[in-house]
């Protein structure tokens, strides 16, 4: 019994009879206007003084093409979206908030609006005009001041003067209110699923959509390997620095000055590069945003920060840097930045790197070698950097391989430079 009462009389039910009696609001003026052009043609009254049934009909079937022709303003969609979500409990994601541009969608716009003031009309009229008469066939046993007008009145021939028929009065009147209910909870319901389709977003809206969510990803992921390979690698450089210089302070004193000195520097550069990632999330046009690091400007300030960690570097650069498209070349510092970051935090800072950036053909080659994985200190929670460095070779069309190789621990890069100029 809770359940259908609750379908009936429930929070939901009671919104949506709430939100169709909104339409019949809405539907008033309409009403109006269709009266005073109607109102000459048919009689404004009927002979008792009372609007005659055809100026309301005529009136009423007028309305709905004046509120389909009002629905094609840009404002009805997101009114209308707005209120089926809070009213009729239609999820956000399945329905279209921006103003209807294309035909399609301002014509099945209009079709809902006109629907919505159709229906709400019906319901609303029925919720004035019900409850006092359903409430007047219960009462009507009980009070037989109401017994007696009506039956010396014009309610004879409604009522029957027959102590039966007035026993079965109250169960009409609660018979009405419950039509009355289930009317508003069916025709909510109905409006609730037919929304989506006459509200919800078009093919090409669910498209650009996409579009969007994929860009917030792909800049999202931007951001997140922007922040593990600068900010990352600086916390690994400063971390085996500060052993170093810890390990040697009493013995070397000139050494654990540089190495303080090479902190202080790396993380200077690292507030710089900070400020460079989180011009992602701004405009990169906007003041105060460092340039991003690249081959052609950084790669010797890297490596100078790289060997004060304590690990011995080789580079041998036979490309010419300043040339590179800068794509090529930021990103390119990337991976160069976050091989060195693995190196340093895999095999700590005795370890050994050969690195070699060189043009073969059309592409910029980077390899970098260091002692095989065999030999790398285990570290907690995996690493995010293979991935990242692949990714990045490959949203510029290049390949990368990495693993055990003569050896060594060999990670090399092919990026390609004509198709990305």
């Amino acid at each position: 019994m809770a359940a259908p009462m609750s379908r009936l009389l429930g929070r939901r039910a009671r919104l949506r009879w709430i939100h169709l009696i909104l339409g019949g609001a809405l539907a008033m003026p309409y009403v109006l206007a269709g009266s005073l052009v109607v109102g000459p043609l048919i009689g404004a009254s009927g002979g008792d003084g009372t609007v005659s049934l055809s100026l309301q009909l005529a009136a009423f079937a007028l309305a709905l093409p004046l509120a389909a022709l009002t629905a094609l303003l840009p404002p009805t969609r997101p009114l209308e979206s707005a209120a089926v979500r809070w009213l009729c409990g239609v999820g956000s994601e399945r329905l279209a908030y921006g103003p209807a541009r294309a035909l399609g969608e301002r014509t099945r716009t209009a079709t809902w609006f006109t629907l919505h003031l159709a229906v709400g009309s019906v319901v609303a009229a029925m919720t004035l005009a019900v409850p006092p008469f359903a409430l007047l066939l219960i009462l009507l046993p009980f009070v037989p001041a109401l017994r007696s007008d009506l039956i010396g009145g014009t309610g004879r021939a409604l009522v029957p003067d027959h102590s039966w028929a007035l026993a079965l009065t109250p169960v009409a009147g609660i018979l009405l209110l419950t039509a009355l209910a289930a009317c508003a909870a069916g025709c909510g319901t109905l409006l609730a699923r037919w929304a989506p389709a006459l509200l919800g977003p078009s093919p090409e809206e669910r498209i650009a959509a996409a579009e969007a969510r994929a860009a917030d990803l792909a800049l999202r992921n931007r951001l997140a390997r922007e922040l593990h390979d600068s900010i990352g690698h600086a916390l690994s450089a400063v971390t085996l620095q500060a052993t170093a210089a810890r390990r040697v302070l009493e013995r070397d004193p000139h050494f654990a000055r540089e190495a303080l000195a090479a902190i202080e520097d790396t993380t200077r550069r690292t507030l710089a590069e900070l400020d460079t990632v989180l011009g992602v999330l701004r405009d990169s046009d906007a003041p105060g945003t460092a340039p991003a690091p690249t081959l052609a400007t950084d790669l010797d300030g890297l490596l100078h920060r790289t060997r004060a960690a304590g690990p011995e570097v080789t580079a041998t650069v036979t490309a010419d840097l300043m040339t590179l498209p800068p794509p090529v070349s930021r990103e390119a510092y990337r991976i160069v930045q976050e091989g060195l970051g693995n190196a340093l935090r895999h095999a700590g800072e005795r370890t050994t790197v050969t690195l070699r950036i060189e043009w073969v053909g059309d592409h910029l080659h980077i390899t970098l070698d260091n002692p095989p994985a065999a030999t790398r200190a285990p570290r907690s929670g995996g690493g995010h950097g293979l991935p990242g460095i692949a990714e990045r070779a490959r949203l510029l069309g290049g390949t990368t391989q990495a693993g055990p190789t003569d050896g060594v621990w060999r990670l090399h890069v092919r990026l390609p430079l004509k198709e990305t100029a």
